[in-house]
């Protein structure tokens, strides 16, 4: 049985600010399982695809322009009850509101360059996670404590 999955974004603030093993350190200390991940910059058409939702706001072209200023790193983790860990583990979007120990409260600087993107509902995970992945690079394994480990 394929457990929920989410697409999870390292934005080029992040990455060029030496967070990603942070970042994902948060995500396997909390258990989920990386079943994809790579690194690119992505095309002004992937960023426009990605930020559709906002295409008709007017800071859509900002952020076409940032996420695809530098490198990405793309990850798409697996695990129950993923999206909505992943959305607390990240925290507001406005650095500013988000938490102490979120990602954003921790690392984030303001909400122009807040590090980090996760999908917010399962059809936007689907949506992302086919944006930014073909199925022959997401990768069905299993950890080694699965025997003895309760993943129900």
């Amino acid at each position: 049985m394929t457990k929920e999955r989410t697409f999870i974004a390292i934005k080029p603030d992040g990455v060029q600010r030496g967070y990603v093993s942070e970042i994902i350190g948060r995500f396997e200390k909390k258990g989920f399982k990386l079943v994809g991940l790579k690194q690119l910059i992505p095309s002004k058409e992937l960023a426009q695809n990605h930020y559709g939702v906002h295409r008709e706001r007017p800071f859509f072209g900002d952020l076409v322009d940032f996420i695809s200023s530098g490198p990405v790193v793309a990850m798409v983790w697996e695990g129950k009850g993923v999206i909505l860990s992943a959305r607390k583990l990240i925290g507001a979007t406005k650095p500013l509101e988000a938490e102490p120990g979120t990602i954003r409260g921790d690392l984030a600087i303001d909400i122009g360059r807040n590090i980090i993107h996760g999908s917010d509902g399962e059809d936007t995970a689907k949506f992302e996670i086919d944006l930014w992945f073909n199925e022959e690079e997401l990768c069905e394994w299993q950890t080694s404590d699965s025997k003895w480990r309760s993943e129900n």
